[in-house]
C-alpha cells in the first residue's frame, strides 16, 4: 500500500501535505458506527423503515458494478491528414480516455480539493460531510445551500443513474456509492471520475477539456489552467469562460484557496496562479476539409457501424495533404465568388434600422481581421465617392471603385439576361444595408474593404495522386453549413467535352493517330426511335473541314468528334470506359460523343489519372488506416495499380492534351509552366462547366453549375468557369511537388508529316526548312507513303527566267 505522501499511479503524490490519516484497506474493517450512522441516515429517510428494509428494497434492482470493472466510456474516433493533423472527430461524447499515471498530479489535486477533500479517508460516503450540509441547509431554511456528494456518488450518479431529482435516486447513489467502494480501488475509481465527468463545451474527462479550452496536452497544462478545469464540473456552463468570465475566474480562484485548505499548495503558489492570465481556445465554427471529413465518416459507417465510429475511439488516418486542402478550398471559393459576381448584384442580405442599431444585430469577430477576410458588415453611411460600413467592432471604407462589379444588378432567375446597368454604384447601398465584404488592407487608417456576396452556384473540386489513387483534396460545394450534399462525389453532371478524351482514347487505341484525319462538317441524323433529326454544332457555329484528331481534340470541334464516335463505334467506346473505371451509365448513341452522359467527378478525374499514369489505373482511395483504441489495426490500404490500356495508348491521348493546353481551349493553364495536360468541358446553355487535368504526380478536376442546372450565363464556358480554379489550385499544389515529364513509351516513334495529307513528309530531318509537322505513331501504325509533292510558287517560271529569244504573249500574266 503507498504511503502517507504517495498514490499509486500518481506522480508526486495527490494527498494534502503534512496530513490525512493513512489509508487502509477497503472493504473489509469497516467500523461499527458507520454501519449504524448509514442506517440511521436510512431510517430518517425512509421515514422510520429499518436499515435493513430500506437497503433490501432500493437494492433489487440496482445496476451491475461489471461496467465499472471493465470501464470502457464512449470514446471520439479522431480523422487525421497524412502528416497526421487531426481534421475532424466524431463522438457522442468527446472523451480521450486517459491513464492516471498520465494526469497532472495539479490537476488531480485540484479536483480533490474542489470536489471532495477526504476521498482518501472516507468509504465512498462523506458522513461528516453530510451532516455538515444538512446543518448548514438547515440554518438557510431547508434551501439547499451545500452538498456533500463524494466523488464516488458523483461517478455513480453519472455511470449508473438519472439525473433525476428524487430520493429515492439519492438512496441508490448512495448504496451505489458504498458498494463501489467495497469492490475497487481508489485509485480506478479517481481514474474513472476524471475521464467521465462532463466539463462544458462538449468535452468528456480531463483530456478532452484541456483540448476544447486550452487547445493543448494535458501535460502541459499550469496549475492555474488546471484549478479553472477543476471549477467547471460543478456547474459548465455556469462558469463559462465564453459567457461569464468574471464569475469562471472567481470559481478559479475559489479552487486554489481549497487547494491551499487541503495542504496541496502554498499561499505563494496560489497567488502566482491567480495573478496568471488565462488564455482560452475558443472554439471555432471554421473546420477544415469538412466536405472529405464527412466522406470519410460515410465510409466508415457503412464499415464498421455506427456504435464504433461514435463511441469506438479509432484513429483514422487518410490521404488527405492539408496544404493542398486549403489551396483547393482557396482556390474554389475565390473562382465561384468571381463567378457569381459576373451574375450580377442581388443586393443586401438584409436591411435594419440604423438608428435603433443593436450589437446583436453587428456581427462579431473573435481574431483580427486580415486582408483575404470575407465578414459581414452593416452600411453605416454612403458618401461622396464610397461608403462607411462597420464590421465588428472597427468602421472600414468601401470605395465605389471596389464595388464597381455590382453596378449590373440581377433582376430575375436567368443571369445571362435578367439584369440591369445602374449608371451609379452609389445606388446600390443605403443605411442600415447588411452586406458581405472582404478585407482588402488593413492600415492606420482604418480597414479598406472589397463588396462581396455569398455564391449561389455550387460545384466540386477533387485532386487524386495518379500513382497511388490517395485522394489529396476535396471541396464538394460552397459551404457545407449550407449544404452537405458532396458534389465532388455524389453529384452526377454532364461533363460536355471533357468527355472527349476517352472516345479520343478509344481512336488511338484501335491504331489511329493523332495524324488521322477527320471531318469537320454539317451532319444531321435522323433518330429512328422517334424519327427526330439531330443536328450537332460546333460551339462557334463554324466547320473546319478536314481536320486532324489533334487538331479537333485540341478546339474541342464537335462535328468531327461525332464523327470520330461513329468510326471507332459507340460499343467501343462505351466498353473502353468501363476499362478506365467509368461506372456511370452510358447511352449508346451518338450524343455521347458530346457528354450527354452524367458522370461523377470523382469517377472523370481518375480516368484522367489512367490517361497521365501512363495506362495504369489506381483505384481513388481516402482511408490509409484504421486503428482501435488498443492500436490494433483495423485495416490498411495497401494501393494495387494494374495495367488498363497499353502505355502507348496513354501516352498519345495526354500529348494530345498537352496541346488543349499549349495552344487550344486550356491556353490559361500555360502560366504553370511545367507539363500539364487537360481538357475544358461546356455542356449545353451553359449550365455545367468543367475542367479535368494534372500533371504525372497529380490530377485534378473542377466542376461548377447550379444545383437547379439552369444557365451559368452566357459564355461561362469550361475555359472561363472552371479552368481558373483549377489553375489557382493547381499553382499551389504543384509547387510542394517536382517538375515530372511525361515519360514517353518505348512503343512510340516520331516521324514528320505532311500536315494536309497526314503521309510522311518527303524531307525527314528535322533541321531542314519544309512545310512537314512532327507528329506521334505507335510504332508500326505510322504512315508509309510519302505524300505528292506540292507546288510552291517558285516553281513557276518567272519572266525573267525565260530565255532569250523565247516568244512572249503580250499582256499575259504569269
Amino acid at each position: 500500500m503507498p504511503g502517507h505522501d504517495q498514490f499509486i499511479g500518481i506522480p508526486g503524490g495527490a494527498r494534502p501535505r503534512g496530513g490525512g490519516a493513512g489509508r487502509r484497506p477497503h472493504g473489509r474493517g469497516r467500523r461499527w458506527w458507520q454501519f449504524v450512522l448509514l442506517g440511521v441516515m436510512g431510517c430518517t429517510i425512509a421515514g422510520g423503515t429499518t436499515v435493513a428494509g430500506v437497503i433490501w428494497y432500493f437494492s433489487r434492482d440496482l445496476p451491475s458494478l461489471d461496467l465499472l470493472q471493465n470501464y470502457q466510456p464512449s470514446l471520439v474516433t479522431t480523422v487525421y491528414s497524412d502528416d497526421r493533423q487531426p481534421i475532424g472527430q466524431f463522438f457522442i461524447e468527446r472523451r480521450i480516455l486517459t491513464p492516471l499515471a498520465k494526469i497532472p498530479t495539479h490537476l488531480v489535486q485540484a479536483v480533490i480539493a474542489t470536489e471532495d477533500a477526504r476521498f482518501f479517508d472516507h468509504p465512498g460516503l462523506d458522513y461528516i460531510g453530510m451532516m455538515r450540509a444538512a446543518w448548514t441547509n438547515l440554518r438557510h431554511g431547508g434551501k439547499k445551500i451545500e452538498g456533500a456528494s463524494t466523488i464516488t456518488q458523483q461517478l455513480a450518479r453519472s455511470l449508473f443513474l438519472s439525473s433525476e431529482r428524487s430520493y429515492e435516486r439519492k438512496i441508490r447513489e448512495l448504496i451505489l456509492a458504498y458498494k463501489m467502494e467495497a469492490v475497487t480501488s481508489k485509485e480506478q475509481i479517481l481514474e474513472t471520475y476524471l475521464n467521465q465527468i462532463y466539463f462544458g463545451q462538449g468535452a468528456y474527462g480531463v483530456a478532452s477539456a484541456a483540448q476544447s479550452y486550452f487547445g493543448k496536452d494535458l501535460s502541459k497544462l499550469t496549475l492555474a489552467e488546471a484549478a479553472f478545469l477543476a471549477g467547471l464540473p460543478k456547474s459548465p456552463s455556469r462558469f463559462s469562460p465564453f459567457t461569464a468570465y468574471e464569475r469562471a475566474k472567481k470559481r478559479q480562484e475559489h479552487v486554489l484557496t481549497r487547494m491551499v485548505e487541503a495542504g496541496f499548495i502554498t499561499e505563494a503558489e496560489r497567488e502566482a496562479a491567480a495573478a496568471e492570465p488565462l488564455v482560452f481556445h475558443r472554439p471555432s465554427n471554421e473546420h477544415l476539409a469538412p466536405y472529405f471529413v464527412e466522406y470519410v465518416r460515410q465510409l466508415l459507417v457503412a464499415k464498421y457501424g455506427e456504435t464504433m465510429v461514435y463511441k469506438g475511439g479509432l484513429q483514422v488516418h487518410t490521404t488527405l495533404n492539408v496544404a493542398m486542402q486549403k489551396a483547393a478550398e482557396a482556390a474554389f471559393a475565390s473562382g465561384v465568388r468571381e463567378l457569381d459576381k459576373r451574375q450580377g448584384w442581388r443586393g443586401p442580405k438584409r436591411t435594419v434600422d440604423p438608428t435603433t442599431l443593436q450589437p446583436t444585430q453587428v456581427a462579431s469577430y473573435d481574431k483580427p481581421l486580415r486582408p483575404g477576410d470575407i465578414v459581414e458588415g452593416i452600411v453605416v453611411k454612403v458618401a461622396k465617392d464610397h461608403v462607411v460600413v462597420q464590421v465588428g467592432t472597427e468602421t472600414g471604407k468601401l470605395a465605389f471603385d471596389d464595388m464597381a462589379w455590382a453596378r449590373r444588378v440581377l433582376k430575375g432567375s436567368d443571369p445571362a439576361v435578367d439584369y440591369v446597368i445602374l449608371s451609379t454604384v452609389k445606388q446600390l447601398l443605403k443605411p442600415g444595408d447588411v452586406i458581405d465584404v472582404g478585407v482588402k488592407r488593413v492600415g492606420r487608417d482604418g480597414l479598406q474593404l472589397t463588396l462581396e456576396q455569398t455564391p449561389l452556384v455550387e460545384g466540386g473540386l477533387i485532386a487524386i495522386d495518379p500513382k497511388t489513387g490517395a485522394i489529396r483534396a476535396m471541396v464538394g460545394g460552397v459551404d457545407f453549413a449550407r449544404s452537405e450534399y458532396n458534389r465532388a462525389v455524389q453529384a452526377h453532371r454532364q461533363p460536355g467535352s471533357a468527355f472527349k478524351p476517352i472516345i479520343y482514347a478509344t481512336a488511338m487505341n484501335q491504331g489511329l493517330s493523332p495524324a488521322t484525319q477527320i471531318l469537320d462538317a454539317p451532319v444531321v441524323y435522323e433518330q429512328m426511335e422517334d424519327g427526330k433529326i439531330w443536328k450537332p454544332e460546333n460551339y462557334e457555329r463554324k466547320f473546319h473541314g478536314m481536320v486532324t484528331l489533334r487538331e479537333a481534340l485540341a478546339h474541342s470541334h464537335n462535328l468531327a468528334t461525332v464523327r470520330l464516335l461513329e468510326k471507332v463505334g459507340i460499343k467501343n467506346v462505351i466498353e473502353f470506359a468501363r476499362s478506365v473505371g467509368l461506372t456511370s451509365p452510358l447511352p449508346a448513341d451518338l450524343s455521347l460523343g458530346l457528354g450527354s452522359s452524367s458522370v461523377g467527378l470523382l469517377e472523370l478525374t481518375s480516368v484522367y489519372g489512367v490517361f497521365l499514369n501512363q495506362g495504369v489505373r489506381a483505384e481513388p482511395f481516402a482511408i490509409k488506416s484504421v486503428v482501435d483504441q488498443f492500436g490494433q489495426v483495423l485495416e490498411s490500404v495497401d494501393p494495387a495499380p494494374r495495367q488498363v490500356i497499353p502505355k502507348e495508348t496513354a501516352y498519345l491521348i495526354t500529348n494530345m492534351m498537352e496541346d488543349v493546353v499549349q495552344r487550344g481551349t486550356g491556353q490559361a493553364a500555360r502560366v504553370l509552366t511545367r507539363p500539364v495536360a487537360g481538357k475544358t468541358g461546356t455542356t449545353n446553355d451553359y449550365i455545367n462547366a468543367w475542367f479535368i487535368g494534372g500533371a504525372p504526380n497529380l490530377v485534378a478536376g473542377v466542376y461548377v453549375g447550379f444545383d437547379d442546372r439552369r444557365s451559368l450565363g452566357h459564355g461561362e464556358t469550361g475555359a472561363r468557369a472552371a479552368l481558373p480554379i483549377w489553375i489557382g489550385f493547381m499553382k499551389e499544389a504543384l509547387n510542394r511537388l517536382p517538375v515530372v515529364p511525361f515519360e514517353i513509351p518505348e512503343g512510340v516513334t516520331f516521324v514528320k508529316i505532311d500536315e494536309a495529307t497526314g503521309l510522311l513528309d518527303e524531307e525527314q530531318d528535322d533541321e531542314k526548312e519544309g512545310g512537314g509537322v512532327v507528329e506521334l505513331f505507335v510504332k508500326g501504325s505510322e504512315p508509309t507513303q510519302v505524300a505528292p509533292r506540292r507546288l510552291d510558287p517558285t516553281d513557276f517560271y518567272k519572266l525573267d527566267q525565260i530565255p532569250e529569244g523565247q516568244p512572249t504573249v503580250e499582256g499575259s500574266e504569269l
